[in-house]
């Protein structure tokens, strides 16, 4: 006999099989109703060991894993500092060149030494980890490996045991030699050996002893003078001079504790050849530990079984405890188990996985920011309906952050030359004030950031000492205070300050030459054509030629560096809350050029020096801010950045996420979040039905399409089985 077909059920009952309620779910079936945190990451980290990591994309992970001395308090503003693993904020001590003691309000010039102490809480362990495992006579188990035993090892967990051990003072000491290292190139060695010189004299014996070594090098063996420990918890660092700010570098990993055992652990040979480094692999006493590595997809963090008692705070600042944010007071944390992290490449996917539950939390970007936000006349910003009605909530905050044009005071045409006259610094000074007034930041910021930023008026932003507020607050160069509100001062003011720099309508007073401006920029920057072309179009309105060079990434840095640009656009994120790590940027002896520093604009002015000298020393209160109220000021006239904006930090989370607060100073938040995994579940099943209605369509047209044909074949069986009986019956 002949087998009816089958393919249309079939068919059928596989498009039916796809319909469950988890069709579109990205994550895998085991993983549901876990106490897991969705978020995702689109920049691949390239650093996590904490002596080269210093980008965001890094420290979203690195925060959470490396514990250094102090944290800043997760909910109080303006930041605080508090104890970490350290038992409390040490006290600096301040002593003369004769070694003798000095009060604490001493003149900063009789201070020779700064001696700071800091004493760890005992009891704290680290993660498991094979680099403390032990074999039977309590040797390392995992020392002096051949390429037999690291056969077939691509991972920390192809190793079968691990161990733990208490944190020691002699870890951070640890790390704070690998800060020399020459092949560790750390960002920070350069600043921190300005006070700790011990740094340079251990680097060039590192030099030294990498002559003759072709292998890792082990820092330990080395001593670094101004760091000592004085017991198994306490150690003891000696500055040179006066720092105050070197209290906030003790909440970076930078300072974090680095185990000499898991630095010789991945020394060893064949470990770098298989992507097992701490680069890759970091280590430490924090909520989570990494337990899943793909920079291309998917990392993972995972709660660190050995993470000691440590508890949610129960203070907070005006309307925490409205928000919810102190609900969870005293509770243990973390809260969560497990952190996914998915890699999204592309906004749009991104969004969606949040609209559909599958992300817990997203930012907001300018493809999805009117579906998400609305604006009222007044510039207030609101949830939209829907965002509304899945329960979402839209936090918002300024980011301790400034954008700004940076004009090169090495240039010719804008900064006057290097050798320039008084004359022509002075007409290369009205330049930059008259292109301050007519580039629109509001406009800017209302067209390519949908209002996402605050104008700045100098580089500090709003909630870090030294920013003003009110009229007081602004740049009198480029706005007046009217009715209760800044308001940019006109064109026309721009166009008089152009011909008293000797350009009147854009030309030349003399030759007639037009007056041409050049931007060098990136791809992705303020090259980007929408950009360019209302930046021309503000320049062509006070009658100025406009032209972006754009080059790559690379090349941009060198001219940069040469002090070959003109015209560019540079951002930066605020290390700490401290003015003074936003005015070192316009420091003299930071110029790009001569001292290869953070002052891209190689802006030099004596007194702006000799007072950011004093103010760095000084302690916040009238008398600092009477200093930096004269710093700004100076910066304001001379214009040696086109001062941008401030961006604000717009973040969605779902109403099944608790304790999540702006602040991007403070950067290991993920033990404080908690999540609803049952109303996540609930609402995840309620979002994505299954919608079955195309199915049933299909399975029609199907029918009408394969019908004739099942028709058709039937006739022709059941005429074949006449035939045959027939003939039978012929015989």
């Amino acid at each position: 006999m002949r087998r009816r077909p089958r393919g249309l059920a079939a068919l059928l009952c596989v498009l039916a099989a796809g319909c469950g309620p988890v069709l579109n779910d990205p994550y895998p079936a085991a993983e549901r109703g876990q106490n897991i945190l969705y978020t995702a990451f689109t920049q691949q980290p390239k650093h996590f060991d904490p002596v080269q990591s210093y980008s965001e994309d890094e420290a979203t992970f690195l925060y959470q894993i490396i514990e250094p001395p102090l944290q800043y308090h997760f909910l109080k503003r303006p930041y605080v500092l508090e104890p970490a693993v350290a038992e409390a904020v040490p006290g600096v001590r301040f002593y003369d060149a004769g070694g003798r003691e000095l009060k604490s309000d001493a003149d900063p010039a009789r201070v020779a030494k700064s001696v700071v102490e800091i004493r760890i809480r005992p009891g704290i362990m680290y993660q498991p980890h094979p680099a403390f495992a032990r074999d039977d006579t309590a040797a390392p188990r995992y020392m002096g490996l051949d390429d037999a035993a690291l056969r077939g090892v691509r991972t920390l967990s192809d190793f079968a045991e691990t161990g733990t051990r208490e944190l020691e003072a002699g870890d951070f000491v640890h790390q704070l030699k690998r800060l020399a290292d020459p092949h560790l190139h750390s960002p920070i060695f350069e600043l921190i050996a300005e006070y700790l010189p011990g740094l340079k004299t251990l680097q060039a014996e590192l030099v030294e002893a990498g002559k003759t070594s072709s292998g890792w090098i082990d820092v330990g063996d080395f001593e670094l003078a101004g760091v000592e420990v004085v017991d198994r918890y306490t150690y003891r660092i000696s500055l040179k001079g006066v720092y105050p700010q070197f209290l906030y570098w003790l909440s970076m990993p930078f300072f974090g504790p680095v185990p000499p055992e898991v630095d010789r652990f991945f020394g060893q040979p064949g470990m770098a050849e298989r992507n097992l480094s701490l680069d890759r692999w970091p280590v430490g006493t924090g909520p989570y530990m990494l337990v899943e590595n793909n920079p291309n997809s998917r990392m993972v963090l995972a709660r660190n079984p050995n993470f000691r008692l440590d508890r949610y705070p129960c203070e907070g600042q005006a309307g925490d405890a409205e928000a919810g944010l102190l609900a969870d007071c005293g509770k243990p944390l973390p809260f969560v188990d497990k952190v996914v992290f998915s890699r999204e490449r592309e906004g749009i996917p991104y969004w969606n996985k949040f609209l559909q539950g599958y992300y817990d939390a997203s930012g907001v970007s300018s493809d999805n920011f009117d579906q998400a936000v609305t604006m009222t006349s007044q510039g207030e910003v609101n949830l939209s309906e829907d965002m509304e009605q899945k329960g979402i909530r839209l936090l918002t905050s300024v980011s301790p952050a400034v954008f700004y044009l940076g004009f090169n005071l090495l240039d010719p045409l804008v900064g006057g030359g290097k050798d320039a006259s008084p004359a022509a610094r002075e007409r290369a000074r009205k330049l930059r004030q008259a292109i301050s007034i007519a580039l629109d930041m509001e406009e800017f910021v209302s067209i390519f950031l949908n209002g996402r930023g605050v104008p700045a008026m100098h580089p500090i932003p709003p909630g870090v000492f030294g920013a003003r507020e009110g009229e007081a607050g602004i740049n009198p160069v480029v706005y007046t205070w009217q009715d209760g509100a800044p308001v940019r001062r006109s064109r026309d003011e721009a166009k008089r300050l152009l011909a008293e720099a000797g350009w009147p309508d854009g030309r030349n007073a003399e030759t007639g030459e037009p007056l041409i401006i050049h931007l060098d920029t990136t791809p992705g920057g303020l090259g980007d054509k929408a950009r360019s072309d209302w930046l021309a179009k503000q320049f062509r309105e006070l009658g100025v030629q406009f032209i972006v060079r754009p080059t790559d990434y690379n090349r941009f840095q060198d001219k940069v560096r040469q002090g070959n640009a003109q015209l560019f656009f540079f951002g930066w994120n605020a290390d700490y809350p401290d003015p003074e790590n936003l005015l070192f940027l316009l420091y003299g002896p930071q110029g790009k050029v001569s001292y290869q520093g953070q002052n891209g604009s190689n802006y030099l002015n004596p007194e702006y020096d000799r007072l950011f000298d004093r103010m760095k020393v000084m302690p916040d209160g009238p008398a600092r801010q009477a200093v930096i109220d004269r710093m700004v000021a100076i910066l304001q006239h001379d214009a040696p950045w086109l001062f941008g904006f401030h961006p604000k930090s717009y973040s969605l989370q779902h109403g099944w996420v608790y304790n999540r607060k702006p602040g991007s100073i403070v950067r290991n938040t993920l033990k404080y979040q908690r999540v609803d995994v049952a109303a996540r579940e609930q609402a995840r099943a309620q979002w994505n039905q299954p919608v079955r209605w195309p199915l049933a369509v299909v399975g029609l047209l199907l029918a009408l399409i394969i019908l004739p044909a099942l028709l058709h074949w039937r006739r022709h069986e059941r005429a074949t089985a006449v035939d045959v009986a027939v003939k039978r019956g012929a015989r």
